[in-house]
């Protein structure tokens, strides 16, 4: 039987495609819990479930009445409401006609700018029940998918069509209607298993129905199910599954009841290469490879069918003749490919293919991808220039075979093969590849060195292009996926640990670029500098980094991004320190007493009072340890030793008037406090820094 206050509500769809459902599942649960919580309507639990024909919603002890709602409205002034006798005037008396409530229930509150008159209003709450029909349609239509649908004659828009609603509270149906479809205590099982209505009483009862009705509505029991299944098939083959969870996630999205399906495909295919028979199995037909135990494949796949039959020998000759084209196909390409090698004579193809109308063609982009690269490891290993000039000019050849026209994903893949079979170098193979990582986020980054310079020329090359020619993205509008390589290219500089200057490097980019540019060269290298800094801030805040503190490392200069990235963790990691808000006193008072853009020099011989001389002491003593550890990248050291200063610098403001009548005194003590900052700004820029810690 249903608790008392459970909710049961199910939206009941055509096929949702599968990559939408994650994201669904928790919209679903967001968007129920912010309709509650605005409804003043408090639950224990909640639980959100889906399968691809359905989006399912349990909340736990839902409260049966809203808690009542208590508001103050403030009047006019005790001064303006009460003549001095005490008795209302005008004001105070239309205010209460205007709040509805009678005269001698106003109260008088003292605020921060005084004492006001106010109406204190009582709203009783309702009951559930009533206002359960007007919020599960809100829930419905406040959910957000990204590519909606209408159907029939209907105005609503949703990812699928909605073909059927159950909603039940306290074991009781909760009737309401959206667009012609009315909730009821129905729902359905699986469309050709068991097509046929189910009444149903609440959660549990749900769950036990569907699952006779060949649904099992639960994604997690779902996963492990499939899990069991593919893992179970690969050892009855004396082998074991290969289980992404990219395409597990995929997998349990397009099934309501998974059935194992086993196949084999003929063993002449395992020449191949195996990206080409994984890649079809994966990405087409979302089958799970088979290895055995030193990692190599097997000729069978395991696929999880929706369908159960009499006859499994049926699906299972179904997908094994699929599979067997798309081999057959990868086959042909891939002979038919290797009559056209070795991979420099396909170089001359890509003048044909366009990059982009005004920046020119693939063989124009991999000719500035070249001079990037290797303007880029004459800084950072100079006895790369030559490989990743190479690696350049090859790395985009593959557009022109046969392979990559029919498996667009093996981009780069390919090129790998057919660079190592034309007898290239191994670093210029690898780079060929690695340059187009990372693909997506959490994807790996180039392992080597040549291949992360070649990925961050190609993506430096998109970016300076477009800027240039004023295709800066929008927030609806990112047709060269500009926002991905900043990002690509962010992730390589610090994880490859690169120290190559971004603002050169981006001045070579448009130099390269300057017959193809329409903005002037300064206001594209401005604006691409605001978008890198941006996706730098970004990428630190996803790691954990406090966004004050990513702003104030930023600030002061991310032209060496690994620099940048180990500066914000130390400032980071110093903030969780008792002692660093003392230190933030310190410094806030020193540069707030600066006027903006104060340049001078400290004499030495003005400097009058005891706690200047002791200041200036100190802060020569840390200028040259502190530029040593900030050179070495050793900034939990630096900021150690500048916090040091605090007590000095307490002296100073107590013992020193800073803002002298004598002119020169007053600027050398400003000069002293601007050494005193700078010492700071070799971190960040700590105006910045909340106070808190």
């Amino acid at each position: 039987m249903a608790t008392a206050k459970e909710l049961l509500f199910e939206i009941g769809t055509e096929e949702i495609p599968s990559v939408y459902m994650p994201d669904a599942l928790r919209d679903l649960g967001g968007v129920t819990e912010r309709v509650l919580r605005e409804a003043r309507l408090g639950f224990k639990r909640m639980r959100t479930l889906g399968t691809p024909r359905r989006l399912t919603l349990c909340v736990e002890d839902l409260a049966d009445k809203q808690t009542d709602e208590v508001r103050e409205v403030i009047g006019p002034p005790k001064g303006v409401a009460f003549d001095k006798a005490g008795r209302p005037t005008a004001a105070a008396l239309g205010f209460a006609r205007a709040q509805g409530i009678a005269m001698e229930k106003l109260k008088i509150k003292v605020t921060d700018r005084g004492e006001y008159v106010v109406a204190v209003k009582k709203t009783e709450g309702a009951k559930t029940v009533q206002v359960l029909p007007s919020l599960l349609p809100r829930i419905v239509t406040s959910l957000a998918f990204p590519k909606s649908m209408r159907w029939g004659d209907r105005s609503m828009r949703f990812v699928r069509p909605i073909r059927w609603l159950l909603a039940i509270y306290g074991g009781k149906a909760v009737a309401f209607e959206i667009e012609g479809i009315r909730s009821g205590a129905r729902t359905y099982g699986h469309r050709f298993l068991a097509p046929k209505p189910i009444v149903v009483r609440g959660f549990k009862d749900y769950l036990a129905k569907l699952e006779r009705a060949f649904v099992v509505v639960d994604q997690e029991k779902r996963r492990e199910q499939v899990r069991r299944l593919v893992e179970q098939a690969a050892r009855q083959v004396g082998g074991q599954a290969v289980i992404e969870p990219d395409l597990l996630e995929q997998v349990i999205h397009l099934v309501e009841y998974p059935n194992l399906v086993r196949g084999a495909f003929p063993e002449h295919y395992l020449s191949l290469p195996k990206e080409l028979i994984i890649t079809p199995m994966r990405k087409h037909q979302r089958y799970f490879p088979v290895v055995d135990k030193q990692g190599r494949l097997l000729p069978y796949f395991v696929a999880i069918s929706n369908m159960k039959v009499k006859d499994m020998d049926v699906i299972r000759l179904g997908n094994e003749r699929v599979l067997r084209a798309r081999l057959a196909d990868a086959d042909f390409y891939f002979k038919e490919d290797q009559k056209k090698l070795p991979l420099e004579k396909l170089v001359p193809r890509l003048g044909q293919i366009l990059f982009q109308e005004r920046l020119g063609t693939v063989l124009d982009k991999s000719r500035r991808m070249a001079e990037l690269a290797a303007f880029m490891a004459k800084a950072v290993d100079p006895g790369l220039e030559g490989a990743v000039r190479r690696a350049s000019t090859l790395c985009k050849a593959d557009f022109a075979s046969g392979m990559i026209r029919e498996f667009t994903e093996l981009q780069g893949v390919m090129g790998r093969y057919y660079a190592a079979m034309s007898g290239e170098k191994p670093e210029v193979a690898a780079a060929i590849e690695e340059h187009y990582l990372p693909r997506y986020a959490g994807d790996a980054l180039p392992k080597s060195k040549g291949g992360a310079l070649v990925g961050i020329a190609d993506r430096m090359d998109s970016i300076a292009g477009c800027f240039g020619i004023g295709m800066i993205p929008t927030g609806s509008e990112d047709p060269y996926a500009l926002r991905r390589a900043a990002l690509g290219l962010i992730l390589i500089l610090a994880g490859q640990e690169l120290s190559v200057s971004l603002s050169a490097l981006t001045q070579k980019a448009l130099e390269l670029l300057k017959d193809r540019i329409t903005r002037p060269q300064a206001d594209a290298l401005s604006d691409i500098q605001g978008f890198l800094r941006g996706r730098s801030e970004g990428i630190m805040i996803d790691r954990g980094i406090p966004a004050d503190v990513a702003a104030a490392v930023l600030q002061t200069g991310f032209d060496d991004i690994p620099r940048a990235f180990r500066r914000a963790q130390a400032l980071a990691k110093a903030k969780q320190d008792p002692g660093f808000a003392s230190m933030m006193v310190a410094f806030k008072r020193v540069a707030n007493i600066l006027p903006p853009d104060f340049a001078a020099r400290v004499e030495e011989p003005r400097l009058r009072e005891e706690a200047e001389k002791a200041l200036w002491r100190e802060v020569k003593a840390l200028q040259g340890e502190v530029a040593r550890l900030t050179d070495r990248g050793e900034y939990e050291a630096a900021l150690k030793r500048i916090a040091t200063l605090r007590p000095v610098v307490d002296r100073f403001f107590t013992d020193v008037l800073v803002m002298a009548k004598d002119a020169s005194i007053r600027e050398n003590r400003l000069a002293l406090l601007a050494e005193t900052a700078s010492l700071f700004s070799r971190i960040a820029d700590f105006r910045q820094i909340a106070a808190s810690t």
